[in-house]
């Protein structure tokens, strides 16, 4: 957390096998003193049980109380973003984010690691199924969801999450990779997006 107060939340969704400790996090943690003091962060581990970690990101969602609350999800979180997005109603920027994980992750059944956490555990094929059910569909709002994409992402077709999305806002930059690369210069248009106001 960067600000507690009345000021707005933002609650950043890490990635698959990811955590609070991701390079995009810790620029957030950076940037956000400086461009918008008035904005607390939020980041849930959300582990790897896909129920789960929907259920802490609600959590972390309702801990904003009355505080106008926006959410940015990267990778997997992204997903996670555009579920809550469509139940709750809340705008959400997705970075590079995954459109079907229920089908991406097919290829990754069996064990994992995670490099961030030092945990070992078993993706299971009923990961995959819990991710399927959780598919928004028609709720989704396009309106309230701002995609930001790297063209030359090695994980995931950036092409797919916006044919899934295909009134959202988007932000496509050329090259790049999964990471986002020069995350810092989308942060002030994720911000404006997140509240409808300016930001430094």
């Amino acid at each position: 957390m960067t600000s507690p107060g009345n000021g707005p939340v933002v609650v950043y969704l890490h990635g698959f096998n990811s955590s609070p400790q991701s390079q995009k996090v810790s620029e957030l943690r950076t940037l956000l003193p400086e461009l918008a003091p008035e904005v607390e962060l939020v980041v849930p581990e959300l582990g790897f049980d896909p129920q789960r970690a929907l259920e802490r990101a609600v959590e972390a969602v309702a801990s904003a109380g009355n505080r106008p609350v926006g959410i940015i999800g990267s990778s997997m979180g992204g997903f996670f973003a555009s579920v809550l997005s469509a139940r709750m109603g809340i705008r959400a920027a997705l970075i590079n984010p995954a459109a079907w994980p229920h089908r991406l992750l097919q290829d990754h059944l069996g064990p994992q690691y995670n490099p961030y956490t030092g945990e070992h555990y078993e993706l299971t094929a009923d990961h995959t199924s819990t991710l399927e059910a959780m598919e928004p569909g028609e709720l989704v709002d396009g309106e309230k969801l701002f995609i930001l994409v790297q063209t030359a992402d090695e994980t995931l077709d950036y092409r797919e999450v916006l044919a899934k999305h295909p009134g959202a806002r988007t932000w496509i930059q050329p090259g790049g990779d999964h990471r986002f690369q020069r995350f810092e210069r989308v942060v002030p248009a994720i911000l404006a997006f997140l509240f409808q106001r300016g930001f430094r």
